[in-house]
């Protein structure tokens, strides 16, 4: 790939904005210096290939720590596969994505890995790295976590939801999170109380109310903050740092706020679907709402702002997408007269970027936090920095130049994610990758895409970096 010079923009990541020029050398970062310097001019002077970013942002591709392609679930699966998910990813100014490999019951988790892993080689338009999800915690499961650790599968997710898929009881969960604390494992968690739900469900159906809406009623935002807070307590009884997954409620954000005020090594994720859509969506007539069926579900609107402030306060530390997209037809059509059967995920990993810089211009955060939780808290939480999530000498050529007056329109007629409907149709946003770099290679540039399956590899992860 030779040397490249991204020269004239802004560089903004989580700790500084600085006008200066880029000089990458093969797949790393080698160098930054203030615009107008000698060192700068040498450089545009040489045989580098100059990539002109005046009027924009230089900042760290996105790092999305929670994705899921090619998912079996309700029946189907997940629209995206690696190869489509990563792209629209790319498109999107993401260069980095976590998936989750399932571990099925009754197998091994090395199994649930080894099948993940053979459907993302050689398809991937970007890096990519892997968790486990343990549906089946016994003594021969928490040995592979101390293997998988060491091979660079550093975090693990449980789940309190989704009884006879993927529950834990407390017991398996607490011996989790205490074989987490001896080999240094992060423990994630998908907080809700789902046996208590499955009685809402029940009850729900039988008394006739069935349309999308009722998803949300019956997931109580209760019941995703009492789950938030048993999950807090077992881990610090296993003395192990705990990141709660997509948290939606305000009361999820109080039981965080919390503990990480008693100095906990607690964190927190949310996801733009709990800050820029709401109940109002799952209402919409018809079957319209299926499309916003999502665990943790979306909640009443004034949840939005305490999301937003837990982001300011850093009780929530990342915004990933939990991508999950299933088609409105043939797939969440599976749920008509039955909501309890709509495939809980939406599309989102395109966009992510693109709504929190749009939550700069509306003052919601600064560029810097932008780019705190969107690249490099994520980078950090899960043993990717600095290689990923910042840029800077000896980083991954991870790179996007971003246009910060850029406008569009969202929608499924421009969207690159293999999904028949956006989440956010008809949203103005202002904003937008405009040159996408994966470790020094353009893959997307001024709306053609130049990347290809197969660019993106595997990352081995180091354990949590994130700790207090």
């Amino acid at each position: 790939m030779g040397r490249t010079v991204i020269r004239g923009g802004l560089v903004v990541t989580a700790a500084e904005e600085v006008e200066a020029d880029v000089l990458v050398e093969d797949e790393r970062v080698a160098a930054l210096a203030l615009r107008g310097t000698e060192t700068a001019e040498s450089w545009a002077r040489g045989d580098a290939a100059v990539i002109d970013a005046a009027g924009h942002y230089v900042i760290p591709g996105g790092v999305d720590a929670h994705t899921h392609m090619e998912m079996p679930f309700g029946g189907t699966q997940s629209a995206d596969t690696f190869e489509t998910g990563t792209r629209a990813a790319a498109w999107g100014g993401t260069t980095t994505i976590v998936d989750f490999a399932i571990q099925s019951p009754g197998q091994s988790v090395r199994a649930g890995v080894d099948t993940w892993m053979a459907k993302a080689d050689g398809t991937c338009a970007i890096d990519y790295a892997f968790h486990a999800i343990l549906s089946d915690v016994n003594e021969s499961s928490l040995k592979e976590m101390d293997v998988l650790v060491d091979e660079g599968v550093t975090s693990f997710k449980l789940f309190m939801a989704y009884p006879g898929v993927f529950y834990s009881d407390d017991g398996r969960i607490l011996r989790a999170m205490q074989r987490g604390a001896a080999n240094g494992a992060l423990t994630m968690m998908h907080a809700e109380n789902g046996i208590a739900i499955d009685v809402l469900v029940e009850q729900a159906l039988a008394e006739g109310r069935t349309d999308p809406r009722h998803h949300g009623e019956v997931r109580k935002a209760l019941l995703e903050s009492e789950a938030t807070h048993r999950a807090i307590q077992l881990a610090r009884v296993a003395g192990a740092p705990l990141y709660v997954v997509h948290v939606s409620a305000g009361e999820a954000v109080e039981e965080l706020a919390r503990a990480r005020d008693k100095g906990l090594n607690v964190f927190g994720e949310t996801c733009p679907q709990y800050l820029f859509l709401s109940t109002d969506n799952l209402a919409e007539p018809g079957f319209e709402g299926a499309k916003y069926v999502c665990s943790t579900p979306l909640r009443p609107r004034e949840h939005q702002e305490l999301l937003w402030r837990a982001l300011r306060t850093n009780d929530l530390s990342v915004v990933s997408t939990d991508h999950c997209p299933f088609c409105f037809t043939g797939q969440k059509d599976l749920g008509v007269g039955d909501f309890s059967k709509i495939p809980n995920g939406m599309p989102g990993v395109e966009n992510r970027m693109d709504l929190l810089h749009q939550a700069v211009v509306d003052g919601h955060i600064s560029r810097r936090r932008w780019i705190e939780i969107a690249c490099a808290t994520p980078a950090r939480m899960f043993g990717l920095h600095p290689r990923k999530g910042t840029v800077a000498p000896g980083a991954d050529a991870d790179i996007v130049v971003y246009d910060p007056r850029a406008e569009q329109v969202i929608s499924a007629e421009t969207h690159h994610m293999n999904v028949d409907y956006s989440a956010y149709e008809g949203r103005r946003v202002t904003g937008r990758a405009r040159t996408v770099l994966s470790r020094g290679r353009v893959v997307v540039d001024d709306g053609t895409y130049l990347g290809e399956a197969g660019h993106g590899r595997y990352v081995p992860r180091s354990t949590c970096q994130y700790l207090v």
